[in-house]
């Protein structure tokens, strides 16, 4: 039997709101009691759907304080808040107040909430595809969202959201790494990236870059972590190409991409220096490491 949630939706709750009460007002507060209590039974979706869109105007936008980067979901899975304003926090507790034993009812309030929102709540909606219930019911939505050419929104379903990683087939996974590289998005922050990492994808990179070096421009250097995997005797050559770089971080991903390979040309690549290999066994070079240095 198919399953509303696959967290705790209560403990979810809570954690949130813990949150929201360190860093609201009494009066914040107050009016969120209120409009909880007037929710009724059954909801009144009206007033679900005015207040989802008034709580920045009674929450506030400041950037809220946390112990802790994020919350751990009851399955495990960290649900990252840092960054966040309060009235996105606020946004992801008040849709937890949706009763969602009625699916089809549950599914057309958040529909219409995605189709009446303006960025921000755009954004805030994405961020919570990984709280909201029914989760196989939002795979097209999360398909708009990376079509999408609103950075924020963008960033709301690349970085730090498990959801596409667990829901998105291949080919649309890979459209979202893909965007990710186009619009120039910090790789390291995709939930998923090595477990969905996959041989069509490492071909439409190595194509990406051919076409990046014949154009004259640069290859970020995460791009050969998805390589790594995979490298053969068909892309091998751009592998040393990136490994004679002049550029300390290229040579770096190269020797990261060589140990992340089983093939024995990539690994004896590697053997050629003593101090990249001995780095990366000490945990020295890795590729949130790489990602560092071209932040």
């Amino acid at each position: 039997m198919e399953q509303a949630y696959y967290h705790d939706r209560n403990k979810t709750e809570a954690l949130l709101f813990d949150i929201i009460k360190h860093n609201s007002t009494e009066q914040a507060l107050s009016w969120l009691q209120q409009q909880q209590e007037k929710l009724g039974v059954p909801v009144s979706v009206q007033r679900f759907n005015l207040t989802f869109t008034a709580i920045p105007r009674f929450a506030g936008k400041q950037l809220v304080q946390t112990e802790q980067p994020f919350i751990a979901l009851s399955d495990g899975t960290p649900f990252f808040i840092q960054g966040s304003t309060l009235d996105k926090v606020v946004r992801l507790w008040w849709l937890l107040q949706l009763p969602a034993d009625d699916k089809d009812t549950y599914v057309k309030v958040i529909e219409g909430l995605f189709d009446a929102a303006d960025m921000n709540e755009q954004a805030a909606l994405y961020s919570a595809l990984p709280l909201l219930a029914w989760p196989e019911a939002w795979i097209f939505r999360t398909t708009e969202g990376i079509r999408s050419n609103i950075g924020p929104v963008q960033e709301a379903v690349m970085l730090y959201n498990v959801y596409p990683s667990r829901h998105l087939d291949e080919p649309a996974w890979n459209q979202l790494v893909m965007k990710a590289f186009f619009t120039d998005k910090p790789i390291h922050l995709i939930t998923g990236l090595d477990e969905r990492a996959n041989e069509a994808l490492a071909a439409i990179l190595t194509d990406y870059a051919h076409e990046r070096w014949a154009a004259g421009r640069t290859v970020h250097p995460l791009l050969w972590r998805l390589v790594g995997p995979f490298i053969t005797a068909d892309n091998f050559a751009d592998i040393q190409r990136v490994w004679n770089s002049a550029v300390n971080v290229e040579k770096e991903a190269a020797a990261l991409a060589c140990a992340s390979s089983t093939y024995a040309p990539a690994l004896a690549l590697l053997e050629e220096s003593a101090t990249l290999k001995e780095e990366i066994a000490g945990g020295r070079l890795t590729w949130n490491s790489v990602a560092a240095r071209i932040a």
